[in-house]
């Protein structure tokens, strides 16, 4: 009978779903198709950023020549141009048109009367249209961005159908990418080579601390987060390979990507905060109090993320140039940041103070991510403040993706398997850890949090492939011993009466009294005096005349000491 689907389904609908969900054209589109119906007199189509020498737009314009006549304007970046007419209420049609310069060339007048416009009256169902097609360069003294807007001053509203096509030089990388993203997809592609390397070898290092019990949860977090930025990669990867091709890309699988950006991020931050806390380096659990506090804060966290990507997505406005964080759910993100620092500083401090022989794992796990920690904020502000528009998307782009490569290399190099890492965090085997953890005398549980003190060393990875040359120093126990008791028990089977069983104690089980401390028992006809009572005294197994393993732990309460 086959198991059931269903669950299984269920977990694959909502990717499924993201994927097909008809999404809106995004206006910062290279290829931008529309038709437009409005009341205005003057309307926002869409921005890009060219380059000094190399940008283009391709149009085709088509209106009913009832409506005419109709502008197509051409602002740029310029604190007097966009800046200073785009959401301006004290602004009508005409005053947004004054900052217009005649001589840049920065009206397209769509009618057949301007030559440059390429406008001609055709007949469809008995309607006159204008339908224009033509293109213009843009030349400036550096990268700029855009803003295409359509006016008509005085009239009875708009209405035009459109086609845009904005364009920087022929090649693959550059034609379709506004200046500002330049750069992204090979950067994306670099990483994402890098982050597959790195997420082979956290499997490789994965697999070898399995053979040794030592793979415990927070590293297969750390595999977990190294897996779904492979993945996030790919998919940013793919989405801007279609848009390089075609200028419009699919907009579900970038959003696709940055969900998966953003569960790698989480998860790594909270497999930093259970490390800080000691989880899986100096104790087998975290406590009740402190599991509900860190389920709060990674809801509150994910929540905050789900509603950044939800502003970005609905409540951007496209005619400005916005970055991530510039948003109340970006702000929120920065003081989480800094919350889940100050928590994580307590945290290390407090397994410093309690186990402070593991410093040589705390001191540069602690230096190395107070630097991650501040990056987030850091960056935030500087692209709001420090880096130009015209180049934020690019730059942010790299340095983001910089700063997760630190964390994954610094993680992957820290935990590496390797008898010269100084600073392994783990030392006690993953088979040892329930019965480390088992409840104190009276189900206490102040006494099962904490692994067993011990002398940190990371001897223990030498290769289980080589011969353990201290067992040749070992004294084993004597083979007379268990061919002694072989022999007893066959004996006593061959001499025992048919139909009774003979049972033989194992080493170091208790042995039954002798017949003679209790001769009634053994004798019913007995009349003589009982012997006084004696207590009984379990025999204790003789003790192993061999030295211990090197380095290795024999019992699950403690560690044994090493040699």
């Amino acid at each position: 009978m086959e198991p059931p689907r269903a669950p299984a389904l269920r977990r694959l609908l909502p990717p499924l779903l993201l994927l097909m969900l008809p999404l809106p054209p995004r206006a910062r589109a290279k290829y931008v198709r529309g038709n437009l119906s409005s009341k205005e007199d003057w309307v926002f189509l869409t921005r890009f950023c060219f380059l000094s020498d190399y940008g283009r737009l391709d149009f085709r314009f088509r209106y009913p020549e009832a409506k005419c006549c109709q502008n197509i304007l051409l602002y740029f970046d310029d604190p007097s141009q966009w800046p200073a007419v785009y959401k301006a209420g004290d602004k009508d049609c005409l005053a947004k048109e004054s900052v217009i310069r005649p001589e840049n060339n920065q009206v397209i007048n769509l009618t057949t009367q301007y030559a440059w416009s390429g406008c001609q009256v055709v007949s469809e169902a008995g309607t006159r249209y204008l339908s224009c097609s033509s293109g213009r360069s843009f030349r400036s003294v550096r990268e700029r961005w855009w803003y295409i807007a359509l006016s008509k001053c005085g009239g009875d509203g708009l209405q035009l159908e459109y086609e845009m096509v904005l364009t920087n030089g022929k090649s693959f990388w550059t034609r379709h990418f506004s200046a500002d993203e330049f750069g992204i997809l090979e950067t994306d592609v670099t990483f994402l080579l890098i982050f597959i390397l790195i997420f082979l070898l956290s499997c490789y290092f994965g697999y070898l601390l399995k053979g040794r019990q030592l793979l415990h949860t927070t590293y297969k977090m750390f595999m977990a987060a190294a897996g779904m930025e492979v993945l996030s990669l790919l998919f940013f990867c793919i989405y801007w390979g279609q848009y390089a091709t075609d200028g419009i890309g699919n907009e579900s699988l970038k959003i696709l990507a940055k969900l998966l950006f953003s569960s790698s991020f989480l998860i790594f931050l909270l497999m930093l905060i259970l490390l800080g806390k000691g989880f899986t380096v100096t104790r087998g659990r975290i406590s009740h109090s402190g599991s509900v506090k860190l389920s709060v804060y990674m809801t509150l966290y994910t929540l905050t993320h789900v509603a950044l990507l939800i502003y970005e997505a609905e409540f951007f406005d496209p005619g400005q140039v916005l970055y991530t964080y510039e948003s109340p759910a970006g702000y929120g993100l920065i003081g989480l940041q800094v919350a889940a620092y100050v928590w994580f500083s307590y945290a290390v401090l407090v397994s410093l103070r309690h186990f402070p022989e593991k410093q040589p794992f705390y001191v540069p796990f602690f230096a190395a991510y107070t630097l991650w920690f501040f990056a987030v904020p850091v960056m935030a502000l500087i692209a709001n403040f420090g880096i130009p528009k015209w180049a934020r998307e690019k730059i942010v782009n790299g340095i983001q993706l910089g700063i997760h490569l630190y964390a994954h290399g610094v993680f992957l190099i820290m935990t590496r398997p390797s008898a010269a890492n100084k600073n392994f965090p783990y030392h006690v085997r993953t088979s040892q850890i329930a019965s480390a953890g088992a409840p104190g005398p009276g189900g206490s549980q102040s006494a099962d949090k904490a692994f067993p003190q011990h002398v940190y060393g990371n001897v223990t990875f030498i290769s289980d492939s080589v011969p353990n040359f201290t067992e040749l120093f070992s004294i084993p126990p004597p083979a007379s011993c268990a061919g002694k008791q072989v022999e007893e028990t066959a004996v006593a089977a061959a001499v025992a009466p048919r139909g009774r069983v003979v049972t033989v104690a194992e080493p170091g089980a208790v042995s039954p009294p002798p017949s003679s401390r209790f001769p009634k028992a053994a004798d019913p006809s007995w009349d003589g005096p009982t012997p006084p009572y004696q207590p009984l005294v379990p025999q204790t197994a003789a003790p192993h005349t061999g030295f211990t393993e090197y380095f290795s732990m024999h019992t699950a309460g403690g560690t044994a000491p090493p040699v």
